[in-house]
């Protein structure tokens, strides 16, 4: 029988992630599933038991990646999971954490949900990115939150023109523009005025950042649909292309970005059923007091 095994993805930076990933792992290695993580992170938590990898392979022959932080941990966790197909599981020490499945409390159904396979999969849209120069591609790179073109100096204006479909949209003098996932529009698209959009709808969206336009509201295309930007700034600074923030190339005057739906998911795990709404309350505090629906539902049934 193959030994059942996850990897751990841990924010050692904080002393309570280094501490839940000790509890986790010797919970299950008492469960008899095998436990590895990154070398440094291996190091860190001090449990001789858990092997050791390296990034590249880091996920081969996983099951699961549990994951200990916040988002930023959660985005770096993808890079590790998506070339296995490995779903990640997220427990949130952050903040907002959305994209996180459990919070630290739940420590103990998050254990049990691993031992007993208790988790169904979500499949979450990614976004494929293809920056060109007369016609000819550059670079290729990918995301699961968003794309971000902007300017790479403070001080500076970013002038581009943004394509939908092979058709000019419009031109924008702005800060940049963002290309976002539905799991993307409750991070940065959000922070710039974007709607938040249910994880199960398909759709892209594009949000200027900061526009001087009289058009420049926050649009929904189609997951079919190619988004691009082209850069027209001329200034010496010219502008960065970022994906989820974390990987980023230097564009210049004639710089075409193309954004299109990926063709391979993230897969997250889930071990709740809770409802996308129910978590938007709870990770922005939103008032619902005073709600009667659950009542009147009663009410109408009886």
């Amino acid at each position: 029988m193959t030994a059942r095994r996850v990897l751990l993805v841990t924010h050692v930076g904080r002393a309570d992630a280094v501490q839940l990933a000790r509890e986790i792992s010797h919970e299950l290695f008492a469960a008899g599933i095998e436990v590895c993580a990154l070398h440094a992170e291996a190091e860190s938590l001090g449990e001789s038991r858990i092997e050791a990898v390296e990034p590249q392979d880091a996920a081969r022959g996983c099951e699961l990646v549990v994951v200990l932080g916040g988002d930023g941990t959660v985005l770096r966790s993808a890079e590790l999971a998506r070339p296995f197909d490995v779903p990640l599981l997220g427990v949130n020490l952050g903040h907002v954490g959305f994209l996180a499945e459990a919070e630290v409390d739940d420590k103990r159904s998050v254990v049990t949900s691993i031992v007993d396979r208790g988790w169904t999969v979500e499949e979450r849209t990614t976004l494929e990115v293809v920056v060109r120069v007369d016609g000819v591609e550059r670079e290729r790179s990918w995301a699961l939150n968003e794309a971000s073109v902007e300017k790479a100096s403070r001080e500076r204006m970013l002038d581009v023109l943004v394509e939908v479909d092979g058709r000019p949209l419009s031109r924008w003098g702005c800060d940049g523009v963002v290309a976002a996932t539905p799991t993307g529009s409750t991070a940065y698209a959000f922070s710039a005025g974007g709607p938040v959009v249910w994880p199960e709808v398909e759709a892209m969206l594009v949000v200027p950042i900061s526009a001087h336009a009289l058009f420049a509201r926050p649009l929904v295309v189609s997951p079919t649909s190619t988004i691009a930007v082209e850069v027209l700034s001329s200034n010496a600074s010219g502008a960065v292309m970022w994906c989820d923030g974390r990987r980023s190339v230097e564009l210049h005057r004639g710089c075409r970005v193309e954004i299109t739906r990926h063709a391979q998911p993230v897969r997250f795990a889930r071990v709740h059923s809770a409802p996308f709404t129910d978590r938007l309350v709870a990770k922005f505090e939103l008032p619902v007091d005073g709600w009667g629906g659950q009542r009147r539902r009663a009410d109408g049934a009886s």
